[in-house]
């Protein structure tokens, strides 16, 4: 039997080869099973973050784990010169639950290719090269998303390989109508900023940006990476507005654990692309297309998309009620169906909260400084839920010295 390795032995292993642009929590996980992940030294952990909201039925669903089995058992990987099932099964089933005028789909490894290809196909549909984004969005790191990320710090160390920014607030029209010229491509935008703090982007704002983009002759696009499939209680986000974009790019949770995200697009759009324009080694890769269908199928057969909304209602009571005996600890709440934030007071105690957390056993996420945002498995137990948001309430509720 292999003698058990420590965690001091594991992250000086890491130390030695890791490049160090990530600074890990201290915790080795070794298993996951639904909304629980076990470290190597036994102990159970409550899932809260659902890896970034891509373990969308949670960590190892077994009808997840039989696809996986089964299609690596027939085919794993060919070029994408040849027509695979998957793929197309997965193109259908997207057409068949987005917007009517949504037809077109092409799939990728990452969200931040899924922007990448979005980026350039705007450009080609229009053949302007500027992009509009807003303040605290979230797009992605490679350099072409970077063009259009509305965060300083993500933007700030590569700003000599990137051009100048049009960058303006969310639910500010004006700024939008003033921005967006003859030169725009694309205004784009999330649904709701995951990252940037889970800020809602109101439905009369989209709609504005909708007649706003058409009018000047600019595409728009969604960025629907983190909400896409039931996050916020709608399969898509969009739904809550009614808008459809030129363009929608989707990712996390649609394979549920296996890297795949995706773009779709109108007939119009799509006309005016040639071969060759894009690409990818492992676009519509066969066995995270495969993935991304059970996905999809479990989703619709367990109902997760009303739960998700039924959920959401219930936690953001709770954030309610919580912020109502606690207003010197927390003053906001926001978001939608499975992804809720709460906004702290104290950016130090918000700071320290996923390290007091995991010491209680529960894993959760601190974003834009002082947001815990909650993004767990659709199908978390809801015994699981409650009792690991228990304990994170607990935590704020004691102040910045717990």
């Amino acid at each position: 039997m292999a003698e058990k390795t420590t965690l001091t032995q594991t992250q000086a292993r890491e130390a030695a080869h890791f490049l160090p642009v990530v600074k890990r929590m201290p915790v080795v996980l070794v298993q996951g099973r639904g909304s629980r992940v076990t470290d190597q030294d036994g102990r159970e952990l409550i899932d809260l973050t659902a890896g970034w909201g891509v373990n969308a039925i949670g960590h190892c669903h077994p009808a997840l784990v039989e696809t996986l089995s089964n299609q690596a058992a027939q085919l794993i990987q060919t070029t994408n010169l040849f027509y695979t099932l998957p793929q197309l099964d997965l193109m259908e089933r997207l057409d068949r639950l987005t917007p009517e005028a949504l037809t077109r789909s092409f799939f990728v490894s990452s969200g931040t290719e899924a922007v990448e290809g979005a980026l350039k196909l705007v450009h080609r549909a229009t053949g302007r090269s500027q992009f509009v984004s807003t303040d605290l969005s979230f797009h992605g790191r490679t350099l072409g998303a970077l063009k259009v990320i509305g965060q300083e710090k993500h933007r700030a160390p590569f700003e000599a390989l990137l051009p100048t920014p049009s960058i303006v607030p969310l639910n500010d029209i004006q700024a939008a109508e003033a921005a967006i010229d003859e030169n725009t491509a694309a205004f784009i935008v999330e649904p709701i900023q995951g990252e940037g703090g889970v800020n809602i982007a109101q439905a009369e704002y989209l709609q504005a940006l909708r007649e706003i983009c058409h009018r000047k002759g600019a595409l728009l696009i969604f960025d629907e990476i983190q909400t896409c499939l039931g996050r916020t209680g709608k399969m898509f986000a969009l739904e809550h507005s009614g808008v459809t974009p030129d363009v929608l790019t989707l990712g996390k949770g649609l394979g549920g654990g296996v890297p795949i995200a995706g773009f779709m697009t109108t007939e119009a759009v799509a006309s005016t692309v040639s071969l060759g324009d894009h690409g990818g080694t492992y676009a519509g890769n066969v066995l995270t297309c495969a993935a991304a269908n059970t996905v999809i199928r479990v989703i619709e057969e367990e109902g997760l998309v009303d739960r998700s909304a039924k959920l959401g209602e219930k936690i953001a009571q709770r954030f309610n009620t919580f912020i109502a005996e606690h207003p010197t600890q927390a003053t906001e709440t926001r978001g939608a169906g499975l992804l809720q934030g709460l906004v702290l007071s104290d950016a130090e105690q918000a700071a320290a909260l996923p390290q007091a957390a995991l010491e209680k056993g529960v894993l959760v996420n601190v974003t834009a400084g002082n947001v815990i945002r909650l993004f767990p498995a659709l199908n978390i137990p809801e015994e699981d839920l409650w009792n690991a948001l228990d304990t994170v309430l607990d935590l704020v509720a004691k102040g910045p010295s717990a």
